[in-house]
């Protein structure tokens, strides 16, 4: 009988861009540097699925507010690498954000069009301020201009995996950041 499991391929190289360790560090400042300037604020974080989970976990455990979190997930993306420019809300806020200060998690900002989308959804929504913040900022590939208030880093515009961002839904639980090489 013929073996059902599908061939073992190799896997493709992977370049590291930032370490663990580095992430880590760089998320531990941001968390102390968005608590300064949020002290006496009880921030809501919103998680943008699933690319800024990890993110935005490491996020709040370095941030020492007194935060709540809440999530919400934008298809632009599809199966390719490339935004396909049609940003769609797929899952909603469960929370109320009237009169809140939100801290918007992202794990990179690209184009700037799904941040851009959810910037105005928020604000339509009444938020009391909206402030974002990302592991990994590309401005090369930015196409709409986005404020940033806290970034990780700014990087070219590789396509980037790992720490929660993935490339067709694989490699999300690598502990580092990392470029798929070509073969």
């Amino acid at each position: 009988m013929p073996d059902p499991r599908p061939a073992v391929t190799a896997e493709p190289a992977i370049r590291v861009l930032f370490t663990f360790a580095q992430i880590q560090e760089r998320v531990r400042d941001m968390g102390l540097e968005l608590a300064r300037e949020l002290a006496g604020k009880s921030p809501l974080f919103v998680g943008v699925l699933k690319g800024a989970c990890m993110f935005q976990m490491d996020l709040a455990r370095a941030t020492p507010l007194d935060i709540e979190m809440d999530f919400l997930a934008v298809a632009s993306y599809g199966a390719g690498t490339t935004s396909s420019g049609n940003v769609q809300l797929i899952m909603d806020l469960r929370t109320d954000i009237r009169g809140r200060h939100v801290v918007l998690c992202e794990g990179v900002v690209d184009s700037g069009r799904s941040v851009k989308f959810i910037l105005d959804l928020l604000e339509s929504r009444g938020a009391a301020s909206i402030q974002v913040a990302t592991l990994l900022d590309k401005v090369p590939c930015r196409k709409i201009p986005v404020p940033v208030r806290w970034k990780g880093w700014t990087i070219g515009d590789e396509f980037v995996i790992g720490y929660g961002m993935d490339a067709a839904e694989r490699y999300r639980n690598l502990p580092y950041v990392g470029v798929l090489e070509e073969a």
